[in-house]
Order: C-alpha cells, then sequence, then structure tokens
C-alpha cells in the first residue's frame, strides 16, 4: 500500500514539476500566445488539451486507488498562469493524500474508458499498465509540442528532479 502510494506520488509530483518547469519556460518563447494551441500533428489533441489531461489524470487515479473525490475539469487552460495554477493544484493534491488511505497493490480495480471498454485489474496492474503510461504518454506530448516550436528544451528540462541524485564531484 504503502509502495504503491509512494510510486504513484513520486512519479506524479516529479512530472508534474517537470510540466511545471516547461511553462515556464514556454511563457517565454516568442511564439507564446499561439503555443496552448499548437499540436504535434493534425489528429491531436493541443498542448493546453494535454496539460488539462495531465492535471486530470492524478486526481481520476486517487478515486480509485485512494478513494478521494475527484472531478475532472472539462475546460482547457487559457494561459499559462491558468495552467501553472491547475499543475500547481494537482501537485498539492498528490501531494496532500496520505500514503495510508491507498488500497493495496491487489486491490481490485474497475477501469472503464469512454469508448465503452471496461478492464478489471488490481490496483497495482492499473497503476503500471494503466494510470503512470497514460500519463507519461501525454507528458511526452506537451514535451515534444514544445520543442516542435522551437523551445530550447532537452532531456535535463525532462527530468530535472534527477539532480537530487547527483554525486558531488570528487576532487583528484
Amino acid at each position: 500500500r504503502v509502495e504503491l502510494a509512494r510510486l504513484c506520488k513520486a512519479s506524479w509530483c516529479d512530472q508534474l514539476g517537470t510540466l511545471h518547469g516547461l511553462i515556464v519556460k514556454a511563457e517565454t518563447h516568442p511564439k507564446r500566445t499561439t503555443l496552448l494551441e499548437t499540436r504535434l500533428v493534425e489528429d491531436m489533441f493541443p498542448l493546453a488539451t494535454q496539460i488539462r489531461f495531465l492535471c486530470n489524470m492524478p486526481g481520476e487515479a486517487l478515486t480509485k486507488l485512494a478513494g478521494i473525490a475527484f472531478t475532472s475539469r472539462e475546460d482547457d487552460p487559457q494561459d499559462f498562469a491558468e495552467a501553472r495554477k491547475r499543475i500547481l493544484a494537482t501537485r498539492a493534491l498528490v501531494d496532500g493524500t496520505e500514503d495510508e488511505a491507498f488500497v493495496s497493490e491487489d486491490a481490485p480495480i474497475v477501469l472503464a474508458i469512454n469508448n465503452g471498454m471496461t478492464f478489471d485489474l488490481t490496483a497495482g496492474e492499473y497503476v503500471r499498465d494503466w494510470a503512470l503510461p497514460q500519463f507519461y504518454f501525454h507528458q511526452v506530448a506537451a514535451y515534444a509540442i514544445l520543442r516542435r516550436a522551437g523551445l530550447a528544451i532537452g532531456k535535463a528540462d525532462y527530468v530535472p528532479h534527477m539532480m537530487r541524485y547527483l554525486r558531488s564531484p570528487t576532487k583528484s
């Protein structure tokens, strides 16, 4: 239970921090007025919708995993200030969920998606095979949209949380 909670919370919080950093950088980009409407390709959702999905997904998962009340938003952020507020609110929701509130890894989860398909999984399978992969898919899409639009970002911007593990240089 606690391990499942820590995995989810660390993954979501780290990547929401990444998303926040990317949005802060995007606010200074010359194309900032059109970035939220930018798509990677025509049949994919624009950046604003990717942000909405990323801010909804942890709450949607927490309803199943920790029994919290959450209602997904159906509207996209209209500007970067609103996007930042949503990201920070989502991160606070995740941080504020007690580890002990999570179900056990073998607890049954029913996943019904909008196309009418329903899946029966354990909580561990749900996290491993759906909740985290879906979240990362939209995180990568947001990153790719910004990168394709010309934002000067790289791998260090995608995994800034890794700096907490950086070994101090040794003196020779």
